[in-house]
């Protein structure tokens, strides 16, 4: 069974950085590798936004809101996503979570990210 597990999250300042990772428990490499990876979150009262996303390593995507302060990876070998956050804004206050970018696996628990206005 997969799952996703989200790691990372914390109470930072603004202007400061976080790294976030996501483990694909119990998912081969095979399935793993061809699939494009997105951090998504969800801010209190807000539908879940993707804000970014990785196909390969030249291959990246990102919100506007985020374009510039975080940079998303992945470790094929590990069956790892990343997000480092720099930066950071308030608005920047949510739960984090990754997924396919067609979203076709169990959401995790997600991780929160406090940011102190």
């Amino acid at each position: 069974q997969v799952r996703l597990l989200e790691s990372g999250g914390a109470l930072v300042q603004a202007g400061g950085s976080l790294r976030l990772s996501c483990k694909a428990s119990g998912m081969i490499t095979s399935v793993f590798n061809p699939n494009n990876w997105g951090w998504y979150r969800q801010a209190p009262g807000k539908q879940r936004e993707l804000v970014a996303s990785v196909a390969t390593p030249r291959d990246t995507n990102y919100a506007d809101s985020v374009q510039g302060r975080f940079t998303i990876s992945r470790d094929n070998a590990r069956k790892m996503v990343y997000l480092q956050m720099n930066s950071q804004k308030p608005e920047d206050t949510a739960v984090y979570y990754c997924n396919t970018v067609q979203q076709s696996l169990p959401w995790g628990q997600g991780t929160q990210v406090t940011v102190p206005g």
